[in-house]
């Protein structure tokens, strides 16, 4: 009888994997499912970048393999993005590593830092990446508590109790998934001073920067980052390009050295295509997300009424694509997401998939258009 690896054996087929083959069978027998639940954005990419690739294919070296650390043109249009977005230096030749979408990265990071046993600090509720991935390589996973009393932020007196002795790696994500929490300065701040007193690297996850956020923030912006902290960045939320697989990873020049090690094992160079439109994505003014952002307000204010609807609270001052909401005391967040689905053909995302703290929450997505979002509070 044929053995499967023994990693596989602690890890679970992915959530969204095994309820959306639910939602896609419901839909084949007919039932008008309102999907709520995925971050996959419905809105089209700029024309610009639609334009870049089309013409790119007639490149005579559009069809051959391309280099591991992407073209050079794309390594600068990142330099001059994050300098004028977040006003961060970056060398283009040693601080940047574009990526088939940051998700890559995650497995590329976890594969360049951390042996079998090694400990690794994950956010609870976070993105469940961190913790797949963790399972797959054999990590000690070391849980975090983030809460609403501390507005999502970490807890560092709680953070300093921890047994901390083999810890090597430090996943944040702000603005955070599935919360929508913005990073204050502060906790920057005290992340990299953490991870320089301990000796562990941090690494800041940070695709939802300028979606409703009037202040994107990067960790690379904090005197002394670049001494102990990666950051990943992605086009999937901010330019509408989830399917075509554009990330990046910034930060200390030997960590990414390192990661790039691997990245050379793991594939074969970036699509040229895809790369020039990249370019022209990053090279867009700010007018783009203004006019992103409008349709994301509409949208918002919508599924706010959607959860008064349900009888949840929930914070106005977040970002991100999603919205975050506390059900009414005792009710279970699986149980009010199965009873969405089968009694009013609405799927959302129970709190629970992003760890134990999300209990008592639900997670809707903006990533539908505004008439369908009035037809789900129709339904309610």
């Amino acid at each position: 009888m044929i053995q499967f690896a023994e990693r596989t054996k602690a890890i679970q087929e992915y959530y969204f994997s095994i309820k959306l083959s639910e939602v896609r069978k419901l839909l084949s027998e007919g039932k008008p499912i309102i999907n709520l639940g995925i971050g996959s954005p419905d809105l089209a990419p700029p024309t610009e970048v639609i334009t870049a690739i089309s013409n790119s294919l007639r490149d005579v070296t559009a069809h051959k393999y391309q280099p591991y650390v992407g073209l050079p043109e794309l390594r600068n249009a990142i330099a001059r993005f994050y300098k004028s977005k977040y006003a961060v230096s970056l060398n283009p030749e040693n601080e940047i590593l574009p990526l088939m979408g940051s998700k890559e990265g995650i497995m590329h990071i976890s594969m360049a830092f951390l042996n079998e046993d090694d400990g690794v600090l994950i956010p609870n509720p976070g993105y469940p990446t961190y913790t797949l991935v963790s399972d797959l390589l054999g990590a000690k996973k070391v849980f975090y508590n983030l809460d609403e009393g501390n507005n999502w932020q970490p807890n560092f007196e709680e953070l300093e109790r921890q047994d901390l002795s083999n810890v090597k790696l430090m996943w944040i994500n702000y603005p955070h998934m599935p919360t929508g929490a913005n990073a204050k300065r502060e906790t920057y701040e005290k992340i990299i001073a953490f991870g320089k007193k301990h000796n562990i690297v941090i690494v800041n996850d940070n695709p939802y920067s300028f979606i409703l956020n009037d202040t994107p923030q990067s960790i690379l912006q904090i005197d002394g980052a670049k001494e102990i902290a990666l950051e990943l960045n992605s086009l999937s939320k901010s330019f509408n390009m989830a399917g075509w697989r554009v990330g990046m990873l910034q930060g200390n020049q030997q960590f990414v050295q390192q990661v790039l090690k691997v990245k050379t094992q793991m594939d074969s160079g970036m699509f040229y295509g895809i790369q020039k439109g990249a370019i022209a994505a990053l090279s867009l003014s700010n007018t783009w997300f203004e006019t992103l952002n409008k349709t994301y307000t509409e949208r918002r204010k919508l599924v706010w009424e959607l959860a008064d609807k349900l009888n949840c609270t929930y914070d106005k001052k977040t970002s991100g694509m999603f919205v975050w909401a506390k059900l009414p005391k005792g009710k279970s967040a699986e149980k009010i997401v199965d009873e969405l689905l089968y009694d009013k053909d609405i799927f959302i995302t129970p709190g629970t998939v992003f760890g134990t703290n999300g209990e008592g929450y639900i997670r809707f997505s903006l990533c539908v258009s505004s008439s369908i979002i009035k037809e789900a509070i129709e339904r309610i």
